[in-house]
């Protein structure tokens, strides 16, 4: 295969395998992204009277069947390709001629690479934004079917005050629109063109970099094209850094679901076709796919400190060590979209045992409560009903009395007494489902615009830019 820096010299097969066969692997992925930046920098170049009309066109058709075959999974890149943007090359001389040994006038397989993961990257944070909604939701509605139920609520894994289900569960709604907030940020950053960057240096010719991004469909162009270098790794690891942000919060969710589905506490029950079982014990019901959420997350930080470390010290421009940040940058975007599908689920499976979780509120919950009382029945500064409280409370315990529980009845009129704003009496479901529709509807509409840019970009056979 015809390597694009081909010099009249055979490389060595060893090296040739250690440069490209996992980048050839992982540049699958890329086909179509490598062919929309393609198909806008042929755009470029007619505009610029470098091709003629019928080169331009020539080479679009020829793009259009390399996404045909994509579509078909008859694409290949191998190996000896080296990467994507060679094997498209390659194809474009053998099917357009002349015309395909013009379009890499201008541009490097440097501003190429960086122009697929940024198309990439955008295409893959629609998609991770879109289930980030979709376990809002589950949650959300799982607080609000389960609002007024009893839940105690723990402090150095100790039980604390009392709390609810739904003050529970929309915690995480809440947790997840913040990281919601990161998750734009970082895509505003992704969204800017690099083409026109070449190697780090441009090129010495006006070519129109604006029109170029305006095709693709990018919020602005990067600047400077020695940065335009540099900031490779650099945004993926802005990326990841949100998605780090989310599986941490999915990670404290698996980890309370996983102890309130035991026995010992019983607050929840998850369908059985979520579990696994055992090879030796007949009982076991195993939820190991919130133990595998749980432990991905510290694969999702190993992730965000590889693509930090391989970009630390580099000297400014390409080195090929930037060639190491695709895996795992790719990785973590595929890992995040299973773990946000997987919580869904189990999300949406929930069953609550009512009667656990009002068992489970005994009185020591309520000493904070009893000291509060005593504040307005006793006129007690709060520091010395605090202590008579604790002398109670503490006898009671140590006597190992029976632990008094309250009613359903009494339990949601405590709960309805914790009416300031986030309380278990306020939760502020309304606020947070308008913040929700405002944030999916936002990403709805960048992933429709975005689809409508590269429609338009396609195009037909007659369509003229």
């Amino acid at each position: 295969m015809t390597k694009l820096w081909q010099k009249g010299y055979r490389l060595n097969e060893q090296v040739e395998r250690f440069e490209g066969a996992q980048n050839s692997a992982l540049d699958i992925s890329l086909i179509r992204h490598d062919v929309w930046g393609s198909l806008a920098h042929a755009a470029m170049l007619k505009h610029m009277g470098i091709l003629k009309d019928a080169e331009y066109q020539a080479l679009k058709d020829a793009l259009r069947s390399v996404l045909e075959l994509e579509q078909e999974q008859a694409f290949t890149v191998s190996p000896a390709d080296e990467d994507v943007h060679t094997s498209v090359e390659n194809y474009l001389v053998a099917k357009a001629g002349v015309a395909g040994k013009k379009i890499h006038m201008a541009r490097s397989r440097n501003d190429q690479v960086l122009v697929d993961l940024r198309l990439y990257g955008k295409e893959q944070l629609h998609s991770i934004a879109a289930k980030l909604c979709e376990l809002c939701t589950a949650l959300l509605d799982f607080a609000d079917t389960h609002a007024d139920v009893p839940m105690p609520g723990y402090t150095h894994m100790q039980r604390a005050m009392l709390s609810s289900v739904g003050l529970w569960a929309s915690s995480f709604s809440e947790a997840l629109l913040d990281d919601e907030q990161l998750l734009s940020a970082a895509y505003r950053l992704n969204d800017q063109c690099p083409l026109g960057s070449a190697a780090g240096y441009g090129v010495p010719l006006a070519i129109d970099r604006q029109y170029s991004s305006d095709l693709l469909g990018f919020s602005r162009v990067q600047h400077n094209v020695i940065y335009v270098q540099n900031s490779r790794g650099k945004i993926e690891a802005a990326i990841v850094q949100a998605l780090a942000q989310i599986m941490l919060d999915l990670s404290k969710l698996a980890q309370d679901i996983l102890l309130f589905t035991t026995v010992e506490y019983g607050f929840f029950q998850v369908a059985q076709e979520l579990c696994t079982g055992s090879s030796i014990m007949p009982q076991k019901r195993n939820l190991g796919i919130m133990e595998l959420v749980r432990a991905r997350t510290q694969t999702m930080l190993a992730l965000q400190q590889q693509i930090l470390g391989i970009v630390s010290g580099l000297p400014s421009g390409y080195n090929m060590d930037y060639q190491e940040t695709k895996r795992p940058f790719m990785e973590a975007l595929n890992l995040v979209q299973e773990s946000l599908e997987i919580c869904t689920l189990v999300v949406s499976s929930l069953g609550v045992n009512t009667e656990r979780l009002i068992a489970a509120c005994t009185f020591e919950l309520f000493a904070a409560d009893r000291a509060y009382e005593l504040t307005a029945t006793a006129d007690l500064p709060f520091r010395d009903a605090y202590r008579i409280v604790g002398a109670e409370v503490t006898a009671q315990l140590d006597r190992n009395m029976p632990l008094p529980v309250e009613s359903q009845q009494q339990l949601s009129k405590r709960l309805s007494a914790r009416n300031h704003l986030g309380g278990a009496g306020n939760l502020g479901l309304a606020a947070i489902n308008n913040q929700l529709a405002q944030v999916k509807s936002q990403w709805e509409e960048r992933t429709k615009t975005f689809a409508k840019t590269i429609e338009a970009l396609v195009g037909t056979a007659s369509e003229e830019y």
